[in-house]
This record gives structure tokens, sequence and C-alpha cells, in this order.
């Protein structure tokens, strides 16, 4: 399958897309924006973070919790105001928000990375209600998802540079086990499929993982099978939203970063949006306790 090309951006770090009510909301992580698109009027609107800003997910309250470099704020688009909530890793200043997901009673797990990649100073959090615990996960470079399976059982947590995806049973207080390997992505048969980046989960348990420098979206079944792969005319896919009136139009984001000119030239849609279709829905949404 090809993706359609959907929307010029130009992001130099487009991340964090997700359906919410009947748009899609998005980021350029080193832009420091966000953004909001109606496919159906293609009204495409911005707002200004005052920091790198890794995500931005549907809140049961007011605005939208937004993932800013120094941790989770609330996100107001009527003002555009940024409401902090909690501190992340003040220590490590170098350190900032990635990625993002919901689980079944609405905490949101966001992992933490080195800006540089080069340092493992990546953890999981968990933003429960407004308090902020770490989840114990094993610390990496660039943490990518988590995903919540549709049952809210199970988090899948990526480690990029790794190259391979953890899966970890959740109990019934939040806590994840010490997890078993899911996906790995080191071996010869697929040195060429790049880095798996932002992951998140179908209605049927599917995990969706953006490859970067691999120019692909695949679709892997709860046995780790692969079941679908999307081809894009650019190297870097970040991450896959599903959406759209039936939850079967996937929305993906990509990036400029890292590039060459020579790259670029040959990639002029590099960092836009892009779509295709898919055959298993959306999970069912979640808002963020908060």
């Amino acid at each position: 399958m090809q993706a359609e090309h959907l929307l010029s951006v130009g992001a130099e770090l487009g991340e964090g897309p997700v359906w919410i009510g009947d748009a899609l909301w998005f980021v350029d992580i080193k832009r420091n924006t966000v953004f909001r698109f109606d496919p159906e009027t293609r009204d495409l609107a911005s707002w200004p973070a005052p920091e790198h800003v890794g995500w931005v997910l549907p809140s049961s309250e007011d605005g939208l919790i937004a993932g800013l470099k120094s941790g989770p704020h609330r996100f107001l688009p009527g003002t555009g105001a940024f409401e902090r909530i909690a501190h992340i890793q003040a220590d490590l200043p170098d350190n900032r928000l990635n990625d993002a997901a919901i689980d079944a009673e609405g905490r949101i797990w966001f992992g933490t990375m080195d800006n540089l990649e080069e340092s493992a100073t990546g953890r999981v959090f968990v933003l429960d209600k407004g308090a902020v615990r770490e989840a114990g996960l094993d610390p990496v470079t660039i943490t990518n998802g988590p995903a919540i399976s549709p049952c809210g059982s199970l988090v899948y947590h990526v480690d990029t540079l790794a190259r391979t995806v953890i899966r970890h049973e959740i109990a019934q207080d939040g806590t994840p086990d010490a997890g078993t390997p899911f996906l790995d992505f080191t071996g010869d048969d697929r040195a060429d499929w790049g880095y798996p980046d932002g992951a998140i989960c179908d209605a049927e348990g599917g995990v969706w993982l953006g490859f970067y420098a691999g120019g692909a979206a695949r679709r892997f079944a709860p046995d780790g099978s692969l079941t679908d792969e999307v081809r894009f005319p650019v190297s870097n896919i970040t991450k896959i939203a599903l959406g759209g009136p039936d939850g079967c139009t996937a929305f993906a984001t990509t990036a400029r970063q890292g590039l060459s000119e020579e790259q670029l030239a040959s990639q002029p849609l590099a960092g836009d949006l892009f779509t295709f279709r898919t055959a298993i829905p959306a999970a069912p949404p979640r808002n963020a306790n908060i």
C-alpha cells in the first residue's frame, strides 16, 4: 500500500497525531507548535508552545493535556494558555517529553528522552489524576509509545535506538510487570526497516509503528506477525493516528529532521502529513482523568 499526501506542513519533527472529536491534532516538536487539522474543511489552525511539545491528548476536564519539554501542562486552545501540572526531571535540562498514550483508567503514560539522543536518561512516567510517578521501566535514550491495548491490560514500550518493542502487562493498580520481548528489528532481514518510532494500538489490539529512516508504517498482530505495510515517498515516518467518521482513516506525521540537503531535495514532501485507509478501525477513544 502507498500513503497519499494530505497536507503540506514541512514540520521539522512532526509527531503526536491523535484524532479528537472531528479533527486531527498533532505537533511539530522542534518548532514548538501545536496543530489542529479538520479534514472536512481542510482548515489548519496552530498555536505556539513555550517549549518543545511532544504531544496533546484529550482531557476529561477543560482543554487538552500537552507534553511540554519540562512536563505535562493543561493546554487551553481558546486562549492559547499552557498551565503546568508537573515538572519532570528538572535535574536533566537536556531531557524532554516525547510520546504518550491514555490507558483504560484515564492515566497518561508518557516517556522522556535525551534531546541530544546520546544518553540513556529517558524514563516512562504515569500521570494519574494530577500525580506523576515513574512506571519502573528500563531507562533508554529515546522512548516511544507507550501504546496501550484496547482492553487496557497491556502497554507496549518502544526503545527506538535499540530497535525493539517490549510488551508489559498492567496490574490493577497500574503497575507494569517486567515485560517480555514483542518485536525486534535488529536482524539482517529487517536491517533496512529503519527505527521503530511512535506506536498505537487499533481496535483489535494490532500495533501500528512508524519507522524513522525507514519510509514506512507497519501493523503487527498481537502475536507479533506483520499484517500490513504502507510505503511513503519520505524517509522519516514518526507516528500514525486512526480517525475519521469510521475510525479507518490513518494519518501519519513525518519529519525533515536529520535529512541532508540532498535528501531534502529528493524528498520535497518530508515533514508533511500523509493518509491511507485501514481495514481495522481505531480503538475506542479515551480521555485523561485530569
